[in-house]
């Protein structure tokens, strides 16, 4: 009778502990990118695209895209729609790294900042930019895009762990640790009435 009351304290325990993990489980996280991580691009984008996996609101500043040479792109201004941040940017550097730095507050009320890095393999110019936009340019940059775009990595998932949070990992190692620990205690408590 012992037996069967420790064994059920110990599950509730254990069910407790798991249900405590589950809140660092659902928080929402980067699910992909536009540039995407790790991806080479013959020419800048024009936008920047981040889909995370839940509702997302933003930050002041939320996203900047620096580079080699100090570079820094003119980011215009951000808009949310659900889970989806486009943001217009307008490219200036040098070859090389760049990385894409974002601020976002998820729909529990945690604000969570990630980087995602990609390069670009031909300079821009400061009078490039502009004209990026014009008739001759933009008939021949949709394609190159296109072919990025489609050429691009697939979508990263986990990119960011939220700040002041343990990883998932610790969560469900620790469940784990107690449920096992819980076990072998029983086990013993068994033994000892045989």
């Amino acid at each position: 009778m012992r037996f069967k009351r420790f064994g059920a304290s110990l599950l509730v325990t254990g069910l407790a502990l798991l249900g405590s993990a589950t809140p660092a489980l659902a928080h929402s996280e980067l699910k992909s990118s536009d540039p995407a991580r790790g991806a080479s691009l013959a020419t800048p984008p024009t936008q920047i695209k981040l889909t995370f996996t839940g509702p997302v609101t933003l930050a002041e500043n939320p996203i900047q895209i620096t580079g080699p040479e100090n570079a820094s792109w003119t980011v215009g201004r951000a808009e949310v729609a659900g889970t989806v941040v486009t943001a217009p940017v307008q490219a200036v550097g040098p070859a090389g790294e760049y990385t894409l730095r974002y601020k976002v507050t998820f729909e529990d009320s945690h604000a969570a900042s990630g980087s995602v890095k990609f390069n670009l393999s031909n300079p821009v110019a400061p009078s490039q930019a502009p004209s990026s936009e014009s008739p001759a340019s933009s008939q021949a940059q949709p394609s190159g895009q296109a072919a990025v775009s489609s050429a691009a990595p697939a979508p990263q998932t986990g990119e960011t762990t939220p700040e002041d949070l343990l990883p998932t990992w610790v969560w469900i190692v620790l469940a784990v640790a107690v449920v096992a620990a819980g076990i072998v205690v029983a086990l013993r408590f068994t033994r000892r009435k045989d």
